[in-house]
């Protein structure tokens, strides 16, 4: 046995790799050769797919590259170019533009046809090609959705209703204290610490690796108290546990979530109460940089994002225009409008 087939044995997937991007560097296939476009496919996202599964992303992220790069590599086959579009810089280019446009013909919305586009940008990536020469979709310059004063009311009233003194914790912390989704689940119960006068949460493994403190406001406290002296006393470090004594799962959080907001007659993910705490922070003045620190953004651009008008700013503002100018609800002006 050669040194070279050891190494293939030892190591499937990059031989799977090998063979993928030798029939994507091979010559183009003969219009009478029916099987070489589907064949690229097949060795392509087979190869593609264990590189992701490899790769530092996140599992919802991982999930929609894979998803994406599918979708893309069907319509490929169907066009019969594939060869081209995977081996040739000019052929990659003309492809993914094509493909951009398939894609706002469908009427798919901005943000779709962007991450559409940031996993092709993968794809190539990996088959080291470089990034199409494809320009995004416009996005509209928005700050993201934010509850105002009287939804967030509502919200944890309906959280109050409910008489679980666990889901008004996770309401809290998300809009309180800014918490991802994922951070929340990934809480210890010696992670928050709260005394008469204050209290703190610890997030140890925050996005990027990057930890941080945020301090618990008196109203926080007051909706995670109850929690604390109710949990169940069991061996499991996890703040949020489910009726079986285990870990309340990232998907699980957000489904608690949208049973209180359907309580409260809203539609809404668990991103909205996180991105709630930011735009009070910010439309409260809070310097710039504070925001950022306790809401773990790593870039100061992000937090600025929140600083945006939201559709209702605008509405109210072409409200003013008018001959008759409508009262506007300041709490409606305060959230999205969407």
């Amino acid at each position: 046995m050669t040194d070279s087939t050891a190494s293939r044995r030892r190591h499937p997937s990059t031989d799977r790799k090998r063979r993928a991007l030798r029939v994507i560097g091979s010559p183009p296939a003969k219009a009478t050769d029916p099987d070489s476009n589907p064949a690229a496919v097949q060795l392509t996202e087979r190869a593609y797919g264990s590189h992701l599964d490899r790769s530092p992303l996140s599992a919802s992220t991982r999930a929609a590259y894979r998803r994406h790069v599918r979708a893309y590599l069907a319509w490929l086959s169907q066009r019969g170019d594939v060869l081209d579009a995977l081996r040739d810089p000019h052929g990659r280019d003309f492809a993914v533009r094509d493909y951009r446009s398939s894609l706002k013909d469908r009427r798919l919305k901005p943000a779709t046809v962007n991450a559409a586009l940031a996993a092709i940008d993968h794809l190539y990536g990996f088959l080291r090609l470089g990034r199409p020469d494809v320009r995004r979709e416009p996005l509209p310059a928005l700050a993201p959705r934010a509850l105002s004063d009287a939804e967030l009311r509502s919200v944890l009233r309906a959280a109050e209703r409910r008489e679980r003194p666990r889901d008004r914790a996770i309401v809290a912390l998300m809009a309180f204290a800014g918490l991802r989704l994922a951070e929340v689940a990934d809480l210890d119960v010696e992670d928050v610490a709260i005394s008469a006068r204050k209290g703190l949460v610890t997030v140890r493994r925050g996005k990027g690796d990057v930890g941080r403190t945020v301090p618990l406001s008196s109203e926080a406290r007051s909706c995670i108290e109850p929690w604390l002296r109710e949990r169940p006393d069991i061996s499991e470090p996890a703040l949020f546990v489910n009726p079986a004594g285990g870990r309340l799962s990232p998907r699980a959080l957000d489904r608690t979530v949208r049973r209180v907001s359907e309580a409260a007659g809203l539609q809404l993910s668990a991103h909205v109460l996180r991105h709630t705490f930011v735009t009070r922070m910010v439309r409260a003045g809070v310097d710039v940089v504070l925001v950022a620190e306790l809401a773990g953004h790593r870039s100061l651009e992000t937090t600025r994002r929140y600083a945006l008008p939201t559709a209702a700013d605008r509405e109210a503002a072409v409200e003013l225009a008018a001959t008759e100018p409508q009262e506007i609800d300041p709490d409606e002006r305060k959230g999205s409008g969407t």
